[in-house]
């Protein structure tokens, strides 16, 4: 069952038109810049805002049709992870889980050991007395999300779900939710502003500016074909997915990167387009990353210009490689599409994770 929803919300000065589909196990993020309808369009789905128009409905079962139908969030089988996480803090984290399970009719008993078992699947079985304000923000952020998924929803809504997690703690626990929404068999949306969030947890991008779809798709289509400047800069970023061995990373797409961090197994590695240098001949004393490349596109991005490059014939370089140079670059290294280069990159530069 595949959830269809038509969406159209008028607020003063302000109009949500936009159409969105999400299929059994498939996880499509919704991005936009503040104020383009991301909160509004979660809200409309959650039942906690009435449509002025259009329709949602989870295959056959009608959720909201004006101005005749619509049911409000607890009679959804949605759940909700929101950005702060909303845990009870006089409850502990076992009651937490069970909440959502006894409000649904489940026995005191029953909500009590489903909520355990939940808490096991996520490492978090020895904090099940412990309240939330004795949690770290990634234990809360698991807390939430079992507390959403113990219902078995048909729909699972992320608001911002890692926005209030640290640097240092975001990458962990990424991949943590990653992990848990393979599992998944239900829809999830994914609302948030971070890239690679998206380009991380989304298996499609649905790009909202001004309360219209500007764009959708996979995340290797959207970052190679941006539409629009809040695109181009959403995706500006290295982004690939391969096979560590030790701080070799073997790409899915083709191509090796060196990193500065040993792994094993799958993982993603991210780095800028700044990261990434050119030059007309193999510097010396060059990075572990350095590569024969082709030149294949040019545009002018912000205030720099974007190159786009391709592995030269046995080069193992990693396909659709971005870099940023300045308008004095392009006349010093004679940029043409077709234009042979050497690109380096440190493995310092470099961040991997596992996926």
């Amino acid at each position: 069952m595949t959830l269809h929803a038509d969406l159209h919300v008028r607020r003063t000065g302000f109009e949500l038109a936009m159409e969105l589909s999400v299929a059994p196990g498939e996880v499509v993020a919704l991005l936009g810049p503040n104020g383009a309808g991301k909160t509004t369009a979660l809200r409309a789905l959650a039942g906690l805002l009435p449509l002025d128009d259009g329709r949602i409905t989870l295959d056959d079962d009608l959720w909201d049709e004006p101005p005749g139908v619509f049911r409000p969030a607890d009679r959804r089988p949605i759940g909700v992870v929101f950005q702060d996480y909303l845990l009870f803090d006089h409850m502990s984290a076992l009651e937490n889980v069970a909440f959502g399970l006894r409000a649904r009719g489940v026995g005191k008993h029953t909500a009590r050991a489903e909520a355990l078992r939940w808490l096991s699947t996520v490492g978090l079985a020895e904090h099940a007395a412990s309240r939330p304000r004795s949690l770290s923000g990634g234990q809360a952020q698991r807390v939430a999300l079992v507390r959403a998924l113990a219902t078995e929803p048909e729909l699972l809504l992320l608001d911002e779900p890692l926005a209030a997690l640290d640097a240092g703690t975001t990458l962990h626990v990424r991949a943590e939710l990653g992990q848990h929404l393979s599992r998944y068999e239900g829809r999830t949306l994914l609302v948030t502003h971070d890239p690679l969030d998206a380009m991380v947890l989304a298996d499609r991008l649905v790009i909202v500016e001004n309360g219209r779809v500007v764009q959708e798709g996979a995340p290797t289509e959207i970052a190679r074909r941006p539409r629009t400047d809040y695109v181009a800069h959403l995706v500006g970023l290295n982004l690939y997915r391969g096979t560590a061995e030790g701080t070799t990373v073997h790409l899915a797409a083709g191509g090796t990167v060196t990193t500065a961090t040993p792994a094993t197994g799958p993982v993603h590695v991210s780095f800028p387009p700044s990261a990434v240098s050119l030059y007309p001949d193999r510097p010396s004393g060059s990075p572990r990353n350095t590569w024969p490349v082709v030149v294949t596109g040019i545009e002018q991005h912000a205030h720099t210009v974007r190159v786009r490059l391709s592995p030269a014939p046995d080069s193992s370089a990693p396909t659709d490689l971005l870099t940023d140079v300045t308008t004095a670059a392009v006349a010093e290294l004679h940029l043409t599409p077709g234009r042979h280069l050497w690109a380096t990159l440190k493995a310092t530069e470099t961040q991997t994770y596992p996926s």
